[in-house]
Order: C-alpha cells, then sequence, then structure tokens
C-alpha cells in the first residue's frame, strides 16, 4: 500500500524519532537528561484541577459538546483577551476553541489553502507551519530571519520574490521559537500593512506571551487587523496544560466561520469538564504568571551556565520557556554540537538546525526541566569535556 502523495517530503517529526532513541538509551541505563523539548513539568493551578475534578464527577458533563465550544469557554477567552492584551472579541463569533493550537495550524491550512498557493514560513520557525502547509498541497515560501535583523522579517527581500503575488498565508510567531525574540508595535503594524498590501492571510502563533515577558501582546491589538489576522492561542505554556490541549483561535466572524466549516468535519468539541477547568485557569492573576516565571528565571540562570560551558553566545532577554544560543565556530553545526554532549554526557540539547537551514548555527535548551538536573547536566559535560 502507497502512502497519498500528500505525504511526500513529510518525515516523521523530529522530536518523536529522538525521542525514541533517548528511549532506546535509557533502556541501557545511561539516564539521558534532556534538555530538548518545551513541555511543561509544572503543574496547572490546583484550583484548575478541582474544577476538572468537580466536573468530571457529574453525571450530565460526558455528552458530545457543540463544535463551537462551550460558551463559559468562549466568555473566559473573551475576557481573558481584553485583560492582558487589550483586545476586544465577540465571545460568540470572534473565538473559536480548539483541541490544542497545533491542530488549528492544521485546520487553516485545510481551509484556506489549494494545491499550488504560496506560504510564507519563517525560517527559522516551528516545523509543523511547513509540514501542515505542504500535506494541505502548498507550496512553502520561507523567509529568513536572522539575528542582524532582530529575527524579524525582512519585509524588502520577501517583497522581491517572484511569486509574491501567489502568497495566501503567511505565519508569523511572536515572542518566537525558538528564538524568544519580542515582538514591537511597529513590527506588528509593518505585518498588518504588508498583510493589506499583498492579500495575505496572516496567521499569529502566540503561545509564548506570559512566559518571561511582562508585557503580553497581540497581533489583534492592531487597528484593522481582524481584516487580515488571525490568531493562535494556546494554555499549554502559559497555564502548565500542554497535555490537555487547549487552544484558541481568534479573529473575525467571516474567518471563525471558514475555519469551523473544516473543523467541524473533523472533530468534535472537547470534553466539557476540560473547557470549564480551561475557563477557570484563564481567570488566573498575575501572581500565578509571576511564581512560574520565578522558577524559569531560576533555571535560565542554570541554562546560561550550562551554554556558557559549552562556549555558546546567546541573548539574555528571550522571552519564552527556551534559550537560543549560536555554537562555537569549531563546530560544524547545532547538529554535531548536540551529538557530542548526547553519546559523551548521556545530554541532550535540541540542534537548531531543526527548525530550518537559519538555524544551522545554533542550539536551543529546554528550560522545562528542574534545576537540580540541569546541575547535574552541567556536571555531566565538565566531566565530558
Amino acid at each position: 500500500m502507497e502512502t497519498a502523495k500528500r505525504l511526500e517530503g513529510i518525515g516523521e517529526y523530529y522530536f518523536s524519532q529522538k525521542l525514541r532513541e533517548i528511549d532506546g538509551m535509557n533502556k541501557e541505563g545511561k539516564n539521558v537528561i534532556s534538555l530538548g523539548i518545551g513541555s511543561p513539568d509544572l503543574p496547572p493551578h490546583p484550583d484548575v484541577i478541582k474544577v476538572l475534578q468537580e466536573e468530571s464527577a457529574k453525571p450530565n458533563t460526558h455528552a458530545y459538546q457543540s463544535y463551537k465550544g462551550s460558551p463559559v469557554l468562549r466568555n473566559a477567552i473573551a475576557a481573558w483577551y481584553k485583560k492582558w492584551y487589550g483586545v476586544t472579541l465577540d465571545a460568540d463569533s470572534e473565538i473559536l476553541p480548539l483541541i490544542g493550537s497545533k491542530e488549528g495550524i492544521m485546520h487553516i491550512c485545510m481551509t484556506y489553502l489549494n494545491e499550488g498557493d504560496f506560504v510564507l514560513i519563517p525560517n527559522p520557525g516551528y516545523p509543523t507551519y511547513r509540514a501542515a502547509a505542504t500535506i494541505a498541497g502548498a507550496k512553502c515560501m520561507e523567509y529568513t530571519l536572522s539575528a542582524e535583523n532582530n529575527w524579524f522579517p525582512d519585509f524588502a527581500a520577501i517583497e522581491n520574490n517572484l511569486y509574491i503575488n501567489r502568497v495566501k498565508l503567511m505565519f508569523v510567531n511572536y515572542p518566537h521559537m525558538p528564538t524568544g525574540q519580542l515582538a514591537t508595535s511597529s513590527l506588528f503594524n509593518q505585518l498588518v500593512i504588508f498583510a493589506k498590501k499583498y492579500n495575505i492571510l496572516i496567521v499569529h502563533d502566540n503561545p509564548y506571551s506570559f512566559i518571561l515577558n511582562d508585557e503580553p501582546m497581540s497581533l489583534l491589538s492592531m487597528e484593522e487587523a481582524k481584516d487580515c489576522v488571525i490568531e493562535l492561542n494556546s494554555l499549554s505554556k502559559s497555564h502548565n496544560m500542554a497535555g490537555w490541549r487547549v487552544g484558541t483561535l481568534c479573529g473575525s466572524k467571516e474567518r471563525i466561520d471558514e475555519v469551523l466549516r473544516f473543523k467541524s468535519n473533523m472533530d468534535s468539541g472537547m470534553f466539557l469538564p476540560l473547557q470549564l477547568a480551561a475557563a477557570k485557569a484563564l481567570t488566573l492573576e498575575k501572581d500565578w504568571h509571576d511564581s512560574i516565571n520565578a522558577i524559569y528565571k531560576a533555571r535560565r540562570e542554570k541554562v546560561f551556565e550550562l551554554l556558557d560551558l559549552l562556549e555558546c553566545t546567546y541573548a539574555k532577554d528571550q522571552a519564552g520557556m527556551f534559550v537560543w544560543a549560536s555554537i562555537p565556530e569549531n563546530y560544524k553545526d547545532g547538529y554535531e554540537l548536540s551529538d557530542k554532549v548526547l553519546y559523551g554526557a548521556n545530554v541532550f540539547i535540541t540542534p537548531g538546525g531543526i527548525f530550518g537551514s537559519a538555524g544551522d548555527k545554533y542550539v536551543r535548551v529546554s528550560l522545562c526541566c528542574k534545576e537540580e538536573n540541569i546541575d547535574a547536566a552541567i556536571k555531566r559535560i565538565k566531566e565530558n569535556k
């Protein structure tokens, strides 16, 4: 049986295969310390878990749910956007809860892309953008991000591409993963102007805005942004709920209705107790985020120490739950350094090349690991030098 042509060029997700390799090493007794994946190791707030427990125990909460999500959750999302981002959203028509924002990326691609359409993909950037666009039949047009340009798009270079008028979607992601670069109002304004000029739909992926960042921003806060922007958001990172799979798509009623046409044929609504617990999470105050960020700050200092040991260079003002670092010149690429650390010290750090060719000379280290484990990783690397 042959697989569908749409899967040509789509390999197994890097972390899927790497985790399998690490699992094999652990079975050999090597006890690998993984500093790779950004899966929060901290629990959600106890009140959130309490709501899930209480609602799950009720006999009337186990039925199929609305494809548009519970009004309780949609209203909570609207209040959250207003409070933290200063964005007014109609809870009934401008919000679509998702089973994690990753599914939203695929829903968007399948809703808007035809075979041969072009999609602007950041390099470096989240690999799922490319995979989803390719599966939908589109052609990926990379736009390179560089440290010299603060990891912002070079709009002049993008406009010089011969196929610019065939671009339908553009994926952007700030705070940026993997580089941790924060956006500015000027950048967001440029994106809206650019999108309107070329009739491009901007897809802003915004899951990291609360991690090590005191001023969360939404691209939808820009004037007239709803005309050309849809934004994905998630509770995975901000509320330590990655495995709960709770995300949201926000935008104009027209965009929400269009995506819902696809989504409603692909899945059903989320388990109601999950939605009600998520609504509770969205009411948490600044002290919750401050407490989580205090832990990440302490871990980041340890990661800085580890990267100094590897003679990497990095910016100290990165947001998000990773540290992005440039490798020493004596390594061919981040894969070489990652492999040296993995096979020599039994410590896994992510090679930047998995995020695109512009990440070849970088590595990424996750903060989703206890301080004592980072200390143990530092010790192992010292012993292996």
